[in-house]
């Protein structure tokens, strides 16, 4: 497989085994372009990748994935010349079009949490087919704190689906972390495993998974998700991010979240500029 970053690595721990780690630790692995842009293309190249039977997705370090990078967002490609809204709509699509990918591959998707899924990071995780937990993983639909809306990436259309409406409308509105006891009992996660378990766990699950027919399993994961699809994710997705892109250009509230969290004090939200 070519190496397109050194923010996204791939290797094969098993046969029919594809391990991609988001390499970004000193940023929680943070969804900055830099990291996503080379992600969507691993993806791509995984997806015709007729060796690889089923892929794990984790991160590096303490964290899974910790959203929005607020500090380094790294290059959107391809938007010379644009205007801020058109730069927005754009920098959505990049990101829209990973979590679009991971449901797209051929292959069956275990999520290896090992810490953090935060914002959009929880979407990565909620993208996947399976999630295994390390015991100090933990999950937060951020958006809301961040004086935004909880709905991105295909949140408020992925987590109903995985633990059900109530539950789903109760973390997105208040924004508060579920840990990962929490995430199994709730179905958020199939299973909680030690933390130096983690890998090992997720890497058996792969295994006996590749072990069946290919296009039995490439079938079952097809038919999972169009039997969950009661519209179109990417319709819904597009919708998501036009609501969070008034809320963030049209009010000041985004940069008051960042300006209270560094501060150390609580943020007073507004509904304007």
């Amino acid at each position: 497989m070519t190496e397109h970053s050194e923010f996204v690595k791939v290797s094969q721990p098993a046969p029919g085994v594809a391990l991609v780690t988001l390499n970004r630790p000193e940023r929680m692995n943070s969804m900055a372009f830099d990291v996503m842009v080379p992600l969507r293309a691993v993806l791509a190249d995984l997806h015709h990748d007729n060796s690889v039977r089923v892929v794990v997705l984790t991160g590096a370090g303490r964290g899974f994935s910790s959203g929005a990078d607020h500090k380094s967002a790294g290059s959107v490609p391809h938007v010379e010349g644009l205007t801020r809204p058109a730069f927005a709509l754009r920098s959505m699509e990049v990101l829209d079009g990973v979590i679009l990918a991971l449901r797209r591959l051929h292959q069956p998707v275990i999520a290896a949490v090992n810490g953090a899924a935060i914002g959009g990071g929880l979407c990565l995780a909620l993208a996947c087919d399976i999630r295994i937990a390390a015991g100090g993983a933990y999950f937060r639909a951020a958006g809301i704190n961040n004086g935004l809306t909880a709905s991105e990436l295909g949140l408020s259309y992925l987590l109903p689906r995985a633990i059900g409406a109530s539950r789903a409308f109760e973390i997105m509105l208040t924004g508060r972390d579920v840990d990962a006891a929490e995430a199994e009992r709730i179905g958020l996660v199939s299973s909680v495993v030690p933390d130096d378990e983690l890998l090992a766990r997720c890497f058996e699950t792969a295994q006996r998974i590749a072990a069946f027919s290919r296009p039995g399993i490439e079938l079952t994961k097809r038919t999972l998700w169009s039997g969950l699809d009661a519209g179109s994710l990417e319709g819904h997705m597009q919708a998501e991010g036009l609501g969070q892109l008034y809320v963030r250009l049209l009010t000041a509230n985004f940069e008051e979240a960042v300006a209270a969290r560094k501060d150390k004090r609580s943020a007073v939200f507004t509904d304007d500029r």
